[in-house]
């Protein structure tokens, strides 16, 4: 038998060892831990509320706040002005989502350069796409220029996009994914943070990240245990542990 043949077995044996050393934790027993943690119908409520309201979804948070009393720690009137500069900078109107953020509160574009940049920059991109090249050079070395010559990063980003009028298809350009909806999506994510953390609440809903530690703890426990896992976070079965 060949070496790495006799190694490749080995390695064989001892994953198998492994695997029946681990503990085996039954549905029966796995489900009656999980009923003993007792977690309070209002706690739900609020983590159900803070998605809502985060995410920007305002006619289901009033609905959510009718039927469950759960109150949300902003005003839901708030939420609407948001979603209209997130939906304006999707649908690449950056100019008007700029007014839309100033009539909020003019202190987030000024006290956040990057953000008022990164603004720019797709405006920059959106005057590429329409085709207006001249207006883009032009708008690149008046508003865009300057601001490059105080950042490094933002020199570095602004000849990232200047570089798209390089090209006659920009679908095949190296930095062709700056013209994708993906970016314009990336910015109004932006765009949405710095207006949820001016009104002092969290940026990113709760839910999210609580799935992310369900989905760490339960690859540290399989190092350790089988047990009836979550593999589909939609519906959250749990299914039978394999020995």
């Amino acid at each position: 038998m060949p070496p790495f043949w006799i190694v490749i077995r080995q390695l064989v044996e001892i994953e198998e060892q492994m695997a029946t050393s681990k503990k085996v934790i039954t549905r029966e027993e796995w489900e009656k831990r999980l009923n003993d943690v007792k977690i309070r119908k209002e706690d739900m409520n609020k983590l159900v509320m803070n998605f809502l309201v985060t995410e920007g979804y305002v006619e289901a948070a009033e609905k959510f706040r009718m039927e469950s009393g759960t109150e949300p720690d902003i005003d839901l009137a708030t939420i609407t002005d948001r979603m209209a500069v997130k939906k304006a900078v999707q649908c690449g109107n950056v100019e008007d989502a700029i007014e839309k953020v100033n009539d909020l509160n003019p202190e987030i574009l000024d006290t956040n350069p990057q953000l008022f940049f990164h603004l720019q920059q797709q405006r920059l991109i959106e005057l590429i796409r329409n085709g207006k090249v001249e207006e883009a050079l032009e708008f690149a070395q008046e508003e865009l220029a300057p601001r490059g010559e105080e950042n490094q990063s933002f020199l570095e980003e602004l000849e990232r996009t200047v570089a798209l009028l390089a090209f006659e298809d920009v679908s095949n350009c190296p930095v062709g994914e700056l013209m994708d909806i993906s970016q314009r999506l990336k910015t109004a994510s932006e765009v949405n943070a710095a207006i949820l953390t001016s009104q002092s609440h969290e940026k990113d809903p709760k839910l999210p990240s609580l799935l992310k530690m369900l989905i760490w703890a339960q690859n540290q426990l399989d190092e350790k245990a089988t047990y009836p896992r979550i593999n589909d976070l939609s519906n959250a079965t749990l299914e039978d542990p394999t020995v």
